[in-house]
């Protein structure tokens, strides 16, 4: 018997909710609760920028600058020399599809493709939470956490990137070569997918799930090479990243700026960003912080003993969690990636996450507080956006903590 079969144990193992089949209510109520939500959601980008959704203007990013890229990547290259485009190649694909669909604006297109890719991550949480020994509760998060978001999901592409993520979680310990594939390719549209690898069960599912990912990320990435100029310009715009004015860092120089450190903000790169003294001592203490997180995960993966079936969902939900807590940056969207890894965990009667699903649920409802609707006071620096940031920002942190502690216990000896 391998690692990967150990059965989890009958000593000290946690005490697992009774499995019950949703009846016939049940299931009617998702979908009608999905086009409720999603409609609503709509109705809010339909309102965009207007009181009280605040002024960010959330949809201004697809019409413009998303159809801006695309126009370029319609002529065969990436936009290379525009400090915004800072994305790996597989996004390009992701920003070109919208303009294959007839009888639609760009806008409109994005926006029907995005609902799409929400309504089949919804539908692969259902099917799988219909089977024996699994739940509805993923099902459930990602149809009523999404619109905590209000309408931030509909104008990102996110949605989609999550999307490779759930999939190739949900199919990583029956398909491992298909797991891993869908890694890569959401690993090649915004990077953090590749996480997702992290949990697989050490033996022949880890490697056929690495070696597949590995094939298809290499091939799919010399696909692009050909049929794109400039595929890697990417690179040359992340380096210079500053420290974002809703990260981690960006609220340590928030309440400074309360005791009168001089620092201001500035548009740069795409994003609102610190600019002032010791901004670069924060940015390398945030990088620090990623390699840190990086050590923690490597030396979780060499010590762990004992894989249950919601491992992998629970390694995928802790390191996209340490990352983001660490990152120089943590936009909205990113709560997009928690909520689909939490929808996963949830599926699975055997998770360590519960409580740290609920954190990021909680953490989803002030991220839109942030922005849009008081984007303005954390723009400013009033006290009422520093203490909203240090709420948001203080539960990741906190469920980034206990995700990993939960983890750990969860898969020793």
């Amino acid at each position: 018997m391998t690692l990967e079969t150990l059965p989890p144990p009958t000593t000290a193992a946690p005490v697992y909710a009774t499995w019950v089949r949703p009846g016939p209510l049940a299931r009617a109520s998702l979908p009608l609760t999905w086009l409720l939500t999603r409609a609503g959601m709509a109705v809010l980008l339909a309102f965009d920028g207007r009181a009280p959704l605040g002024t960010g203007g959330i949809a201004h990013e697809v019409y413009a600058l998303y159809a801006r890229w695309h126009t370029t990547l319609a002529h065969g290259a990436f936009p290379a020399g525009d400090p915004m485009w800072q994305y790996p190649p597989g996004a390009g694909p992701v920003l070109l599809a919208p303009g294959l669909i007839p009888g639609l604006t760009y806008f409109q297109a994005f926006v029907a493709l995005t609902l799409a890719a929400d309504a089949l991550v919804t539908l692969a949480l259902a099917r799988v939470g219909s089977r024996s020994g699994r739940s509805w509760a993923g099902a459930w998060l990602w149809t009523l956490g999404l619109p905590l978001l209000l309408h931030i999901p509909l104008a990102r592409y996110d949605v989609a990137v999550t999307a490779f993520a759930v999939f190739g979680l949900l199919l990583m310990a029956r398909f491992p070569r298909t797991g891993g594939v869908l890694a890569a390719c959401g690993a090649l549209v915004k990077v953090w997918p590749a996480l997702t690898l992290l949990g697989a069960p050490r033996g022949r599912t880890s490697r056929e799930a690495w070696r597949a990912a590995l094939a298809s990320g290499a091939a799919i990435l010399v696909v692009l090479a050909v049929a794109f100029r400039s595929p890697f310009s990417f690179l040359g715009e992340q380096g210079d990243r500053g420290v974002q004015i809703e990260s981690l860092g960006g609220t340590v120089l928030a309440l400074a700026r309360r005791a009168g450190w001089p620092g201001h903000v500035r548009y740069r790169f795409g994003a609102m960003e610190y600019v002032g003294p010791y901004v670069s001592s924060v940015a390398a203490a945030s990088l620090v912080g990623t390699a840190f997180a990086a050590a923690l995960l490597l030396t979780w993966r060499v010590k762990a003993r004992r894989w249950t079936p919601a491992t992998p969902f629970d390694a995928a939900l802790c390191a996209v969690l340490l990352f983001t807590v660490t990152s120089r940056v943590i936009s909205p969207q990113y709560l997009i990636w928690l909520l689909g890894l939490g929808a996963v965990c949830l599926t699975s009667r055997y998770t360590t996450q519960r409580p740290v699903v609920a954190i990021v649920m909680a953490a989803a409802g002030l991220s839109s507080l942030a922005y849009p609707v008081l984007y303005s006071d954390v723009e400013a620096g009033t006290w009422t956006g520093c203490l909203l940031m240090l709420a948001r920002n203080g539960l990741l942190l906190g469920g980034a903590v206990w995700s990993f502690r939960s983890l750990w216990k969860g898969t020793g000896e």
